[in-house]
């Protein structure tokens, strides 16, 4: 190598620390870095192979423009003056609800931040999202809903101090493959902690648990309210926490009451017995650590049964405390700071849509008129952006950094709401995907390694990532293309100057330490000199929350929370007649029946997830050789019961069908429960997202990919 160049990865949410390997001017390798606090030194297999061989595959070098049908080179001026072009003649027609934009968990902190400055303050439009809505909204929701504000309270090292770890739908040996490592440390060693695991699968994670807990699909919240019936029965409570640092503990004993382990059992199609030893586990060990992910987030009730976890901990007083907490997990490496810097429809800071002295801190900041900040309604989330693109009431539509032709639900409508001709749509990637081909004007962006930026892990850990090579070609950084945007399209401040002030990555980074300041998540304290050289850094300190006092006063929340079974909003007023005073919410809710029920017809739960070799839809493993080898193609998986049922063998050609549509593709048999079938959703063929329904949660918005109706049929 001729040089070693700071960086972490973004193959997952864990961001781990490593070094980029430099050889004339290319990518050649990568290392971790051993005093990372993340990771010490680890690498998963996607951060070893695919996190840098893609660099030279297949690469898009120039702009893209659709003329007569067809995708075109152009030069960067043509692609971007038709951008503005439309833009601008959208505006002054019909003005900034014209304008969606649509980004991703994979951009730095710089861009996002940049891009929401551009969407809020610049054109005024609340239709911004990302595809961090499919994976870690229901993260975001339920922290904002018990605690008053995002921000993960536990870290990485609790994982080596806890004395009991509970996994609630979350495939960790898969999904996070550095932290698996991290505790199989802890299984196979000495002071061995014990593992519950929630999950319809019997994957490698629940084969190391203590009690493996598989409920249906669809049953989460009937499980939760089980487990808090058993800690309040048995009386395995911290009452001086719960009093002190709590508000809602009548209303949550009320509504668990009748979740006895039998009736749960009935529900979830568990024994008994299970549930009474898991809550046994919770409630007798003094170190409980937990973490939740997608089986929760992707799932009916996904806010509901999320806030249920907050709740076990607050209980226990298993807040902020070394070896206890929740990390309500992340799925992308940069989801954070989609939600921290606004680029998901969240405003800056975590600041509160409802609250007028945010929106006035803010239009202070950016020296802008309050009311060109859109606040008047909540943010528009990412699925009701692609019906309002259906509609034809959004005709202006960017697309950043993801591939939502094959990772959105019900790929069919996604197609064709991309096809139709009043919508212009834009796409920025590194490559040509399913969605490019879609699009009017593609642009060519940078990739990891071809520029530089922060991110921030799923425990607020803020890593500096360096520019290690130059990018291929014309491609240009998503910092640079948002930047060219807003100065081609002039927008400006209250003084008539630049709107947008920075033009490098360190000047970006230094206005959101100001907009931060003062904010749960204040980054004033950091900086690039920081950041360079040993460990990523926590903003907020290792741990929240451990005085027990949380964001929740009205003044400072970021949220005034919703009902957990509508949606629907708390008022300011009414929020502010509960007088939290920085006491956390015990939020409760009943179980109810998930929108999606097998039946004669559709048979089966059909269930979607990942594979460990690849991330999101392949557009970066799948070039990566190893990865690709080890999982080259879609499977469906059931239980062994199901495959004797229908007469299937290992490697039989099986059609999976729902109402919206079908896949063709291999048995796999034996780590899904009887009664549920588990699709990989990475693949753009055959993809698993053509089954899934369009229905979200009524709170984080989140759409329910695990509950799917199925019936399947050899071929």
């Amino acid at each position: 190598m001729d040089r070693w160049v700071q960086s972490a990865c973004v193959l997952c949410s864990n961001g781990c620390g490593c070094d980029i390997a430099v050889k004339d001017g290319r990518i050649v390798g990568v290392r971790g870095r051993a005093e990372d606090i993340v990771n010490r030194g680890r690498l998963g297999p996607k951060g070893l192979h695919g996190s840098w061989q893609a660099h030279g595959e297949e690469r898009l070098t120039r702009p893209l423009i659709r003329r007569g049908g067809e995708l075109v080179e152009t030069d960067w001026d043509t692609a971007m003056s038709e951008i503005v072009r439309r833009s601008q003649q959208l505006l002054a027609e019909s003005g900034p609800l014209t304008h969606g934009f649509y980004t991703s968990g994979q951009l730095f902190l710089e861009e996002y931040y940049t891009l929401g400055v551009i969407g809020k303050a610049g054109l005024g439009t609340p239709h911004m999202d990302g595809n961090t809505r499919l994976c870690t909204a229901t993260a975001a929701a339920a922290l904002k809903e018990s605690f008053g504000a995002d921000g993960q309270p536990a870290c990485h090292a609790d994982i080596d101090l806890c004395d009991a770890l509970f996994l609630f739908g979350h495939n960790m040996a898969a999904t996070q493959t550095v932290m698996w490592s991290r505790v199989l440390d802890r299984i196979e060693g000495p002071d061995r902690p014990r593992l519950v695991v929630v999950d319809p699968r019997t994957t490698p994670t629940a084969e190391a648990a203590d009690v493996h807990l598989a409920p249906l699909p669809g049953t989460n919240q009937a499980l939760l309210n089980g487990l808090l019936r058993e800690l309040i029965k048995r009386d395995r409570i911290d009452h001086d926490y719960v009093s002190a640092h709590t508000l809602g503990f009548d209303e949550l004993k009320a509504t668990v009451e009748s979740y006895t382990p039998e009736r749960v059992a009935e529900i979830c199609r568990i024994a008994p017995g299970d549930l009474r030893r898991a809550a046994e586990i919770f409630g007798t060990s003094q170190r409980v650590l937990s973490t939740v992910l997608q089986g929760f987030y992707q799932s009916h009730q996904a806010t509901a049964a999320a806030c249920q976890v907050n709740n076990l901990h607050l209980l226990r007083g298993q807040i902020g405390r070394p070896g206890s907490g929740v990390l309500q997990m992340n799925g992308q490496p940069t989801a954070q700071n989609t939600r921290e810097a606004g680029a998901n429809g969240d405003l800056p800071g975590f600041r509160n849509w409802d609250n007028p002295a945010h929106v006035e801190e803010l239009a202070e900041l950016w020296n802008v008129d309050p009311l060109v900040i859109p606040h008047w309604a909540p943010p528009t989330h990412a699925m009701q952006i692609w019906r309002y693109a259906e509609q034809g009431s959004i005709k202006f539509l960017w697309i950043s950094a993801t591939n939502p032709v094959v990772s959105l639900p019900d790929l069919g409508r996604i197609r064709n709401i991309l096809r139709q001709e009043g919508l212009f749509v834009i796409v920025q990637d590194a490559f040509r995907t399913e969605t490019t081909e879609l699009a009017d004007v593609v642009l060519p962006a940078a990739m990891w390694g071809e520029k530089q930026g922060t991110f921030t892990n799923l425990s607020r850990v803020v890593h500096l990532s360096d520019q290690a090579v130059e990018p291929p070609g014309e491609a240009r950084s998503d910092l640079d293309i948002f930047l060219d945007y807003a100065s081609r399209m002039g927008f400006r401040d209250r003084d008539g100057e630049p709107l947008v002030k920075w033009k490098d990555a360190e000047g970006a980074f230094d206005a959101w330490r100001e907009c931060s300041r003062g904010r749960p998540c204040d980054y004033s304290d950091l900086s690039y000199e920081k950041l360079r050289g040993g460990s990523g850094i926590p903003w907020g300190g290792e741990r929240l929350y451990a005085d027990g006092v949380f964001p929740t006063a009205a003044d400072h929340c970021e949220d005034y929370g919703h009902d957990l079974l509508t949606g629907a909003t708390t008022t300011p007023t009414d929020y502010r007649a509960r007088r939290p005073d920085g006491r956390a919410f015990l939020k409760a809710a009943e179980h109810t029946p998930p929108p999606e029920v097998p039946s004669d017809e559709y048979p089966f739960l059909g269930t979607t997830g990942r594979s460990v070799y690849h991330f999101h839809t392949r557009t970066k493993t799948k070039r990566a050789p190893e990865l690709q080898k080890a999982a080259p193609d879609p499977w469906v998986e059931m239980s062994a019961s199901d495959a004797e049922t229908l007469g299937l063998s290992e490697g039989d050609v099986v059609r999976v069908e729902s109402e919206r549509g079908g896949v063709e593709v291999p048995v796999r048999i034996g780590r899904c429960r009887d009664g549920v079938v588990f699709l990989p959703f990475h693949y753009g063929f055959q993809a698993a997202n053509e089954l899934t329904l369009t229905e979200w949660d009524p709170v984080s918005k989140q759409p329910l990919f695990k509950i799917s109706a199925v019936r399947i049929r050899k071929v």
